[in-house]
């Protein structure tokens, strides 16, 4: 029992020297990317280099503790960033003092709303967020991102949001722009690029195994900052025009609470919550795929637990909001991370860095850090998802389509929201429609199938229908209207059969709809019945009076409705040669 509200407890008593070791190892890895990542992913969210740094140290830590993932690796990620300084800048002036405020209590509001989800099991409301939807926003998302780098990557004064604003900025501006800084950006991003594979292969044709050569290849981003700073002292580039990160505070965060702000915190409790959902998304999926290649498990409750906390401790140690990141989690799990230890191991190696190394970060080059970020964004982008979604679902491509477009022209919140509320609304759509068949028997079987699709033996005087949709209040009509015109048009009805086959649920609204159609049909003088009921709606239909008002009864199949009504049809409809002196009907079909 402990050990579910302690979860390393279930690691750490088997902890083993074999253990520590891909854990150091893992986490020596992840540090030396995680130092240049969390310093870019600071400067797109806006706020200063250490406080991408600092959100490698307390939220590694508390996840440590108290995440089930064993690979997954928590930290600034780009998307969030994105979302950071989409909903801070929209209150405050960035690199003011209430701008980092804001993104304070982003941290402390999402840490809040993801602890509170977790505690009350409310994991589910992720749910709502569909992947076409997630995909979409975040193909946008990463086309953003790398639009709001052009300003570090070109040395131009560009600015804006959405590309409505980027674009005529980056016209207005392109006279600006720096070829020093720019030739800088085309050498990193050709190196970057090239080293996500090349750099690998090169390391094993110099005799290097296979296995050491995967981990020193993840050092690319150590050698571009290296690298790239060493250019700018031997040249002199800072005085021909190249921004450079300058002073980086030493020494480790202070923890304080952020003064508190009602008015701010109203303004930001929507972002708020579209960061904690969009940081668990993301999350539970990255340690979901890492622990089924282990056949391991993770808790998503748990996981929105840890999270929360992880957060909670990024707002009150001068952090930014974080989650798990996709490809710090994919290195720390192939780098060997045996348990989340790499994760505490990697928050002590930031925290080092942060005392000794800040000096030497000076020089660094911003363009740097921008080619970082576009690098670590070119796996976001898939564009391929929408004509492939739109091809097999018009519903869904209509939603990424929908969350693509107001992301990039209106706002990344505007989007995720557009997104989920076209989806919302469309599957109300879908299902205020839903497919019903009216059914008849297969010859020769015992099986019922739609009279539109298969040969089939029907009887005038049973109506029988399937509805496959849970009845609720946006379909109940449907069905109604549906039985009454089958009332109209069959002067010979005698029984309806509702076939429940695909029904889960039935609402209020819907069950006053079957009452009103017992009643209608009552009068008509046709029997109601349902048949294949599953056990939670019988147990619903039982705490109301609708089964004592049912003309007709409740058959555990449809076989036993249509032997019970029309006995001599059925019976001779399971003998095919019997079947040619009844009505049938073919319209074709699969």
């Amino acid at each position: 029992m402990l050990t579910r509200f302690l979860p390393f407890l279930a690691w750490a008593r088997h902890y083993t020297r074999a253990d520590l070791t891909n854990d150091l190892i893992a986490a020596m890895v992840v540090t030396i990317m995680l130092i240049p990542q969390g310093m870019a992913y600071a400067m797109l969210a806006g706020l200063p280099p250490q406080a991408g740094l600092y959100g490698a140290i307390v939220p590694l830590v508390l996840y440590a503790a108290f995440g089930t993932s064993r690979a997954l690796a928590v930290g600034p990620v780009a998307v969030v960033a994105l979302m950071t300084a989409a909903a801070a800048g929209a209150v405050a002036q960035s690199g003011t003092e209430h701008y980092h405020l804001a993104a304070l209590w982003l941290a402390l509001l999402s840490g809040g709303m993801m602890l509170a989800l977790g505690l009350f099991r409310l994991g589910f409301i992720a749910s709502f967020l569909s992947h076409p939807v997630i995909s979409g926003f975040i193909t946008a998302a990463g086309l953003l991102i790398a639009a709001s780098q052009l300003r570090h990557l070109l040395g131009a004064d560009i600015s804006g949001k959405t590309l409505p604003q980027v674009v005529p900025s980056l016209v207005a501006n392109i006279t600006q722009i720096s070829w020093v800084t720019v030739t800088l950006a085309c050498a990193i991003l050709a190196f970057l690029i090239w080293a996500r594979t090349g750099l690998a292969q090169l390391l094993q044709r110099i005799g290097l195994s296979a296995p050491a050569a995967k981990l020193l290849g993840k050092t690319a981003l150590l050698i571009a900052v290296v690298a790239s700073t060493t250019v700018v002292l031997v040249f002199g580039l800072e005085d021909r025009g190249v921004a450079i990160l300058g002073d980086v505070p030493r020494g480790l965060p202070e923890f304080d609470v952020p003064a508190f702000d009602m008015g701010l915190i109203q303004l930001l409790l929507a972002p708020a919550a579209m960061i904690a959902i969009v940081g668990y998304v993301e999350s539970i999926s990255i340690a979901q795929t890492l622990a089924a290649k282990k056949r391991q498990s993770v808790d998503p409750n748990r996981e929105l637990v840890a999270l929360g906390l992880a957060n909670l401790g990024a707002g009150v140690s001068n952090a930014m909001p974080v989650t798990g990141g996709l490809s710090r989690s994919i290195v720390n799990y192939d780098a060997g991370a045996a348990t989340p230890a790499a994760g505490a191991m990697t928050a002590v190696l930031i925290a080092v860095a942060l005392m000794v190394l800040t000096p030497l970060m000076y020089s660094l080059p911003r363009v740097t850090l921008a080619a970082i970020i576009i690098v670590a964004v070119l796996s976001l982008l898939d564009f391929r998802a929408l004509p492939r979604t739109w091809a097999y679902s018009r519903a869904d491509g209509a939603a990424m389509a929908a969350t693509m477009g107001f992301t990039l022209l209106v706002g990344v919140e505007q989007g995720l929201m557009a997104g989920v509320g076209l989806s919302l609304v469309l599957y109300l759509y879908r299902t205020s429609r839903p497919h019903m068949a009216v059914v008849g028997q297969v010859p020769g079987t015992e099986h019922f199938r739609n009279v539109a699709r298969h040969t089939v033996v029907t009887d005038d005087q049973v109506f029988s229908i399937r509805v496959d949709e849970s009845l609720y209040f946006p379909n109940a009509r449907a069905l109604e209207d549906r039985i009454v015109q089958a009332l109209s048009d069959r002067p010979a009805l005698r029984h309806v059969v509702l076939q429940c086959t695909a029904v889960n649920y039935i609402d209020a609204s819907a069950l006053e709809s079957l009452e009103a159609i017992n009643d209608r049909l009552k009068t008509a003088d046709v029997r109601f019945h349902l048949s294949e009921v599953k056990g939670p709606v019988m147990d619903q239909l039982a705490r109301s009076h609708f089964l004592n008002d049912l003309t007709g009864h409740i058959y555990l199949t449809q076989f036993d409705a249509m032997m019970a009504l029309a006995p001599s049809m059925t019976r001779a409809c399971q003998q095919r040669d019997r079947c040619e002196t009844l009505r049938t009907k073919s319209l074709g079909g699969s």
